[in-house]
């Protein structure tokens, strides 16, 4: 059971929640705190089965025709199944929030509820974000929300370009991986933005986010900043010159890899200023 919770997880995209722990981590100027370890255990299994294990329950009838899913881009749960997800849900990230309610400050703690809330909501009803159009993109600046969290809870004030610059790169790279979701959702009577504005419509709104995300970025770190603009623009304008949902399939694992190689550039700068000394 525990082997197929993991999978339903989806351990390829927890880069997604441990990478931003981390680097909030960094930001808020600890190379390591032994207080991170809690948010760190919580973004590994219990909350990235909160995230796609919810959206599998809610999503079951479009995921069965969905070549996509059954692999690393997201599970084909069973109605049996259901209850399993469901308790697993609550009895792995209950503990957490109970612990975070206790022990970090107010406006932390705050955050840390807005991240479950956006999350399990995205997928379930009564708000089921993923069906609203714009909403669904808005909701998934959450993936950032870590950025203002960590740093609060460790006594640091975030810092705020980096969090509005992951935020409309989150909202952004939603749109953009929903492209290749296009024919499914709209089969299934699923209205995503990317439905609502088609393949180039979608690419002009990602496209239009990623520009501010770079821009925010360049005021935290300009070699992230140069990164994240080479590596969206690449896909914005590989979609634009194939505008069809299946080229947006083909491209999907290279999406995939742009918070890896963002994530990689961020670790080579850290690991570059130790050698030099740059941090006590």
């Amino acid at each position: 059971m525990l082997r197929r919770l993991v999978e339903i997880s989806r351990p390829v995209l927890w880069i997604n929640t441990v990478g931003t722990t981390v680097v909030a981590m960094w930001l808020a100027g600890f190379l390591w705190t032994w207080e991170i370890v809690p948010f760190l255990l919580w973004v590994t299994l219990p909350f990235n089965l909160l995230i796609y294990g919810i959206n599998d329950i809610f999503d079951q009838e479009t995921d069965a025709d969905n070549d996509r899913k059954g692999g690393y881009g997201g599970a084909k749960i069973k109605p049996s199944e259901v209850k399993m997800i469901g308790w697993a849900v609550v009895i792995l990230n209950l503990p957490f929030l109970v612990y975070f309610a206790v022990t970090i400050p107010l406006a932390a703690f705050a955050w840390v509820l807005a991240y479950t809330f956006s999350f399990w909501q995205y997928s379930a009803r009564p708000l089921r974000f993923k069906g609203r159009p714009i909403w669904d993109s808005i909701s998934n600046a959450d993936y950032a929300f870590p950025l203002a969290f960590v740093p609060l809870a460790l006594g640091v004030e975030p810092i705020w370009p980096a969090v509005i610059g992951l935020m409309t790169w989150s909202m952004a790279k939603h749109v953009y991986d929903a492209i290749q979701d296009i024919d499914e959702d709209a089969a299934a009577g699923i209205t995503t933005t990317a439905v609502k504005f088609g393949v180039r419509g979608s690419l002009v709104w990602s496209g239009s986010w990623w520009i501010v995300s770079t821009a925010a970025f360049a005021l935290v770190n300009i070699p992230v900043a140069i990164v994240s603009g080479v590596i969206s623009g690449w896909l914005l304008i590989a979609n634009w010159r194939t505008p069809t949902s299946a080229e947006a399939k083909r491209l999907y694992k290279f999406s995939v890899m742009f918070p890896y190689v963002a994530g990689a550039v961020a670790g080579v700068q850290l690991v570059a200023g130790m050698m030099l000394g740059l941090y006590p």
